[in-house]
């Protein structure tokens, strides 16, 4: 059983990381929990303190991650439809065939989504889709970022409890 939380753990902390990259997987969540489960293992020192205050991270990077994109959005007089047309842009653009599509295509996809929004001010919409590709880029760093030093005190935790496991 405490490979099978080990293993799950870990596999948690992957899907954790490529879901900081992607929209549809909530990055910094899913690497707790791999926290937790390692923590479940039988014979883990419990350190309760570690699991909370990860726990709280993990919570206000998932709402940061919806503030950050619509501050930024709005901060450079962007609408909704320039959020939208940023995950829109993104999901698109990590399927398209051109190389960086998944940086390539938010940024397309909040201009389509601005210009929808209002056609004759082209010059708003870039400015928009401008803040709104910033916005996603900042909280996307920050997922990725999160998740990697939970994956490194993931492997921290586990190598100093390596009686347990070898």
């Amino acid at each position: 059983m405490e490979y099978f939380l080990l293993i799950t753990g870990f596999c948690c902390m992957l899907l954790g990381i490529a879901g900081s990259l992607l929209p549809a997987l909530p990055g910094p969540p899913i690497s707790w929990v791999g926290l937790l489960l390692l923590y479940l293992c039988p014979g883990m020192e419990k350190n309760y303190w570690i699991l909370g205050i990860t726990l709280v991270v993990a919570i206000v990077i998932a709402v940061l991650d919806y503030v950050i994109p619509a501050k930024g959005t709005k901060r450079f007089g962007g609408s909704k439809y320039g959020i939208w047309g940023t995950n829109i842009g993104l999901i698109v653009g990590i399927f398209a065939p051109i190389p960086f599509g998944f940086i390539i295509g938010p940024f397309v996809g909040a201009l389509v989504g601005e210009l929808l929004f209002d056609r004759k001010d082209t010059t708003r919409a870039t400015k928009a889709a401008i803040g709104s590709f910033v916005g996603f880029l900042a909280g996307t760093f920050m997922k990725f970022v999160v998740s990697i030093v939970f994956l490194g005190l993931f492997i921290s935790i586990v190598m100093n409890n390596h009686q347990v496991w070898f």
